[in-house]
């Protein structure tokens, strides 16, 4: 049973003052809330173990489109956590807005430059000294499969949580797709942010339903970081628990979205579908 509203959930379980959470980001977590309040319906099942809170955390979601980053930042506020994304370096570097996300403690990203190595163990050491969970995006990219099924992805947040320790909670999600569309890869004028903002402009009026579920911690136990392909086995047991999460939010949804989205490639197939 879906339950439960980023108004309802919010009013009891909004992240504390306290626990290291910047006001900047408190301020953007409050403002976003009520963003999706007004795009659509907010239907969360599962939690977080109490076990895991304040705690270093690595939280692995599906990713079905631009607006869904907002959704998953509304459900955890809802239940009570003020988690950070894992961030390409364009957004950090970004006049106002990467200012703005710098402040907030994001962690920073930058794939396939010369840093990277470094990047990667200065993420390790960060992510065993937060208390606030991190949100990462294993496939890298909104997924071109044509059901909109997450795609293969990279072993990035694998290795992460092998080489740290750190717990994974999957996330599934739904129906964040129908309130903008994809658009365009890179936006160089005026004319490819008009979908966009066309599709987002009336969400309120649709009033889209976003279905997140919290799933049960991904056991990772029988992996390990320093024995080759286990990165890969551990990568893959994440990407299917997600994608199990994810049958029961689009039950009536099985083979292609209902609500066709123009501008989204379909270039990919998805090797976890069901």
């Amino acid at each position: 049973m879906l339950s439960g509203t980023t108004g309802s959930h919010t009013d009891d379980h909004s992240p504390s003052r306290g626990g290291g959470t910047p006001a900047i980001w408190r301020a953007m977590l409050a403002a976003d809330h009520n963003l999706v309040r007004v795009a659509g319906r907010l239907r969360i099942t599962g939690s977080v173990p109490r076990r895991l809170r304040g705690r270093p955390l690595l939280i692995a979601a599906n990713h079905i489109g631009n607006f869904d980053p907002f959704v998953l930042m509304a459900a955890c506020r809802s239940l009570g956590l003020a988690p950070r994304f894992m961030l390409a370096g364009g957004l950090l570097d970004a006049p106002v807005l990467g200012t703005a996300l710098k402040a907030s403690g994001h962690l920073r990203v930058d794939r396939g430059s010369a840093s990277a190595v470094q990047q990667f163990t200065d993420a390790v050491a960060e992510l065993t000294a937060t208390r606030s969970p991190i949100i990462v995006y294993p496939e890298g990219r909104i997924s071109h499969d044509r059901g909109l099924w997450p795609e293969r992805g990279k072993t990035g947040l694998a290795r992460l949580a092998l080489g740290s320790g750190v717990p994974v909670v999957p996330i599934s999600q739904w129906g964040a797709h129908e309130a903008v569309y994809w658009g365009t890869e890179t936006v160089t004028g005026f004319g490819d942010v008009v979908p966009l903002a066309r599709s987002g402009f009336t969400a309120p009026l649709r009033r889209p339903t976003f279905r997140v579920h919290f799933g049960e911690p991904v056991d990772l136990g029988e992996f390990d970081a320093a024995t080759p392909g286990h990165a890969v086995k551990a990568h893959a047991k994440i990407m299917q628990t997600i994608t199990d999460g994810i049958v029961p939010l689009r039950r009536d949804e099985p083979d292609v979205p209902r609500f066709h989205d123009p501008t989204r490639p379909t270039d990919t197939v998805s090797p976890w579908r069901p």
